[in-house]
């Protein structure tokens, strides 16, 4: 399988349209353009994913002004975006289909691909402490990396190709729940990377 975005070029930094957040403040929080061809006859459905592997996991330093984050503090996965049951008809994605914007409180399940279900991504639980933006978030939230972090995080954005016409997921599910339920059905994987980063001294 192929996967490639017009909206920026493999290992390369997303621009602040497709982030969460921005110098001074938000981004424009559009999904980016995204396509993919090559995909394997037999496949049924398919799953998409954006997961930056580069989240601190000590959440507490992360915005202190007091502080840098250093490349080697150990990281984790935070997830971004889960799609499954994507028709096999569906060949791509253009930016701003599914999230255009910063929703306060959470983001309800969204639109802008038919017949496919998007599941809550990880600020659902990054925010549930915050009383102005706290609630599930469904769908795509883009990059928010700590503007404190001295490591350039990677956002991975993996298409895998599936036997089965539905994952059979409940209506409120996770990346974990997903990848649960594809053992043993993936037919193919592919991925693309880009970087970004909110450090004023890294380019991104």
């Amino acid at each position: 399988m192929k996967l490639w975005s017009d909206s920026f070029q493999p290992g390369a930094r997303i621009p602040p349209e497709f982030a969460l957040g921005a110098a001074g403040g938000f981004g424009g929080n559009r999904n980016p353009h995204l396509a993919w061809s090559d995909v394997p006859e037999a496949t049924r459905s398919l799953a998409l994913l954006c997961i930056d592997t580069d989240a601190p996991t000590d959440a507490s330093l992360a915005g202190r002004a007091d502080i840098e984050i250093p490349i080697d503090h150990p990281r984790g996965n935070f997830v971004h975006w889960v799609v499954v049951d994507i028709p096999t008809t569906t060949t791509g994605l253009p930016a701003g289909s599914t999230s255009a914007g910063v929703t306060p409180r959470g983001k309800p399940l969204c639109q802008g691909m038919s017949g496919a279900r998007q599941g809550l991504n990880d600020y659902t639980g990054w925010f549930a402490g915050d009383a102005e933006m706290a609630g599930d978030y469904f769908g795509y939230d883009g990059p928010y990396p700590p503007p404190n972090d001295l490591r350039l995080h990677r956002y991975f954005f993996r298409l895998f190709a599936l036997d089965v016409d539905t994952l059979g997921l409940p209506a409120r599910f996770t990346a974990a729940d997903a990848f649960r339920a594809m053992q043993g059905h993936v037919l193919a994987e592919t991925s693309l990377q880009g970087t970004y980063s909110l450090h004023p001294g890294l380019s991104g």
